[in-house]
């Protein structure tokens, strides 16, 4: 009644060798690490130059963007979604969960608008849950 240990006969080892896989998901980590600031793009719109506080985490942050073809288009963006102003936009609002929530709100508009178009985007904000409604600048330099 002995057992065979594998030492001598012509057996087959069963061990995996790590080495190669290792290799290939510290490159594909690296290919996803350059790609992903690429990949994240938004609405174009060019903010005013101020000297201002800096946004601490602007990750999932609510940010309604109002570009400079508002004008012509009504189309205003909640983070990367395009509502035309007006009831679609404050419906937009009113079942947006995080804004129910925290009623923090970031406001990208382009420097281009003019003032009171400005203001009616948050007084619409304001009239449907944001309490807290924020300018975004780009920092000067």
């Amino acid at each position: 009644m002995g057992m065979s240990t594998g030492g001598g006969g012509g057996g087959m080892v069963s061990d995996i060798n790590v080495t190669p896989l290792v290799d290939v998901m510290l490159v594909l980590l690296i290919i996803f690490m350059v790609a992903a600031p690429m990949l994240q793009t938004g609405v174009p719109v060019t903010l005013p130059k101020a000297d201002a506080q800096a946004i601490p985490d602007d990750q999932g942050k609510l940010i309604v963007t109002v570009p400079k073809s508002f004008e012509k288009d009504g189309l205003v963006y909640i983070v990367k979604t395009p509502f035309k102003f007006g009831p679609d936009f404050e419906s937009a609002l009113k079942g947006n969960a995080k804004l129910q929530a925290e009623g923090e709100v970031y406001v990208h508009a382009d420097q281009e608008l003019p003032y009171g178009v400005v203001v009616k985007i948050m007084a619409a904000i304001s009239r449907n849950g944001g309490t807290k409604i924020g300018l975004v600048t780009d920092p000067l330099k």
